[in-house]
């Protein structure tokens, strides 16, 4: 009986024994974990300085979103990646002018009160016993030189003033930019299927090819049943991809083969006399043709001598106002 009443005491202390053994282990295990999650970097810390604009991008737009708020949080993200950037390389530059005024105020600082002082003590050289203590209460009284450029000073008020003029100034170009793109220009074209049949759309500098080409669409029967990404528009002997937009064109001053491609309208050159050292101020009209056609003749001219625009690849300087 005894021996059953001591099995079972020790049973308890060992059950006992078990649970704060699994207790202190399930602790120690908590523990390592939260200090290896504060030692691990989270997925979104330093989103806006180490991740790229299309990272960003997409943590920002997780889900359904409407193609309006993706397109406004995209444009907000380029906004603040270009203010990034403008506020970067104005610190780099202001830190280069810094050095290089430091440089030049070496040279300009004047100590003509020490020089004068040395001077005074040098002429009256032992005369007075207290010369020492003269000499130190004119260092004390010593103050900044007027003269000195202070300018590359760094002056928190000024830097602010800057920026807010640098900012208002930013924002006075995008809205000219923007009031560009919303004028109205008009487009002369000549729908190609082996010969031209020409007529002319109201488009906004601001559209793309693509909106472009499903105007022109609606202008011709035959047309209407194919679609604009069956559609090609060939400017200057370009074929133009279709997110392209003419404000694109008119702001880079671009220009194709044989002609400019900012110039939408069609003319001849008209000037008496020809020069053959300068370009003929001419402008031709663009061609639509459906990509069918030319994968059938562009072996031909004048498909033959087509290609797609490249905006890295230089087709000559315009030398035309």
């Amino acid at each position: 009986m005894a021996s059953n009443i001591n099995e079972g005491r020790r049973e308890d202390a060992l059950v006992k024994q078990r649970n704060l053994a699994r207790e202190e282990f399930e602790r120690q295990k908590q523990q390592l974990i939260n200090e290896t999650e504060k030692a691990r970097p989270s997925a979104h810390r330093f989103v806006g300085q180490n991740d790229s604009m299309e990272d960003s991008l997409k943590y920002s737009t997780v889900g359904l979103v409407k193609l309006e708020e993706f397109q406004q949080r995209r444009k907000e993200l380029e906004e603040a990646k270009a203010r990034e950037a403008a506020r970067t390389d104005e610190l780099k530059e202001e830190q280069r002018k810094v050095k290089k005024r430091k440089k030049a105020a070496k040279s300009t600082l004047s100590f003509a009160l020490d020089d004068d002082g040395e001077g005074a003590d040098s002429g009256s050289g032992t005369a007075t016993p207290n010369g020492n203590d003269d000499d130190s209460a004119k260092r004390k009284k010593f103050r900044k030189n007027p003269n000195v450029d202070t300018s590359f000073l760094p002056d928190r008020e000024r830097e602010e003033a800057e920026r807010r003029e640098r900012e208002q100034l930013r924002q006075e170009w995008l809205k000219r930019q923007e009031d560009m793109k919303k004028e109205e220009v008009e487009i002369t074209y000549s729908y190609w299927d082996g010969s031209g049949h020409r007529k002319s759309v109201l488009c906004k500098k601001g559209d793309d090819i693509a909106s472009f080409l499903e105007k022109c669409r609606q202008q011709f029967p035959e047309l209407r049943g194919v679609n604009v990404d069956n559609l090609m528009y060939i400017k200057e002997d370009l074929i133009i991809p279709h997110h392209y937009t003419f404000y694109d064109f008119i702001i880079n001053k671009a220009r194709g083969k044989s002609g400019p491609l900012f110039n939408f309208d069609v003319h001849d050159d008209v000037r008496l006399l020809a020069d053959a050292t300068k370009e003929k101020d001419e402008s031709h009209a663009g061609k639509v043709v459906e990509r069918s056609w030319y994968q059938r003749n562009k072996h031909i001219f004048p498909a033959s001598r087509w290609e797609v625009f490249d905006p890295e690849k230089s087709y000559g300087k315009y030398t035309i106002a």
